[in-house]
């Protein structure tokens, strides 16, 4: 699964460093009243993103593709699962002129899992960043793709649209892959990161959340397998549940081991680290294009 689900609702009690500042500002006033008058669609507001306001004010927005119904049903994350609906072809279209309508500088595009669909959703991937490009030129892209099940010709799509970025979420540690994702596969994620480096992607990205019974060594572990694929951006951020159905939080992880692992993964030489509680995949996204 490509989403992460940001609005918490968890019986432990809240750390004060996981405490948000409402959105404020004029920049994310102007965006809140687009959003809502023209029905835009982004990860930021139906996630409860904690920053959301951060991000606008800097041009930048996640929006999500392929329906909000995914194939696979995750332990972490909040998204619907079940039957999708029918593809929309025009999604591509209604996606750039959202960007357009909102000034976007930098896009972020992510999406459910489409196992349900012969290329796994590869073709409307494909068509909503050339729609992007075509209406939004000087927008630079960030894609959060899904595993594709590791399908090459499916990958290639994206390849031969070339966002500035190209990000898969490795989620969580090898150890607690099968209970956090379920039908995804730790090697396989690894093995479709490694894959569009081989190919030309000139920046990848991965994330993983913590507070779900990882070890310290476990999460070492999986930034030096990150960084034997050569992944260039990794994001760290805590998980919180989303609901009482989901898998729910072991552990509130301190801004000193955040801070940690900040230092241990550029000392293994990623370009860029974000680590902190509130990070999320799409957190300084227009950063990882330099």
């Amino acid at each position: 699964m490509a989403v992460e689900t940001l609005t918490p609702n968890t019986t432990q009690k809240k750390p004060k460093w996981l405490r948000v500042k409402l959105p404020t500002g004029k920049k994310y006033t102007n965006l809140r009243k687009l959003v809502d008058k023209y029905d835009l669609h982004t990860i930021c507001t139906s996630g409860s993103c904690p920053n959301m306001g951060e991000c606008w004010s800097e041009g930048t927005a996640t929006f999500m593709i392929l329906g909000n119904v995914c194939t696979r049903s995750c332990g972490f994350c909040g998204v619907k699962t079940g039957r999708p609906d029918t593809l929309d072809w025009d999604e591509p279209e209604k996606v750039a002129r959202s960007i357009k309508l909102m000034d976007i500088k930098h896009a972020v595009v992510t999406s459910v899992d489409r196992d349900d669909l012969k290329d796994m959703g590869s073709i409307i991937w494909a068509e909503t960043v050339k729609a992007i490009r075509r209406m939004n030129p000087t927008t630079t892209l960030e894609t959060l793709i899904p595993d594709f099940q590791g399908v090459e010709r499916n990958i290639d799509r994206i390849v031969e649209v070339a966002p500035e970025v190209v990000s898969h979420n490795m989620e969580t540690v090898r150890r607690l892959t099968r209970e956090v994702r379920i039908q995804a596969k730790y090697d396989r994620s690894l093995a479709v990161l490694s894959y569009l480096k081989q190919k030309g992607i000139n920046r990848t990205k991965s994330g993983i959340m913590l507070g779900l019974g990882e070890r310290e060594e476990e999460v070492i572990q999986t930034l030096k397998d990150l960084r034997a694929a050569n992944v260039d951006v990794v994001t760290i951020g805590q998980y919180l549940q989303p609901s009482k159905k989901h898998l729910p939080v072991q552990q509130f992880i301190t801004p000193d081991q955040f801070k940690k692992y900040e230092e241990i993964g550029l000392d293994l030489g990623f370009r860029h680290v974000e680590s902190s509680a509130l990070v999320r995949s799409s957190y300084k996204a227009q950063k990882h294009i330099q």
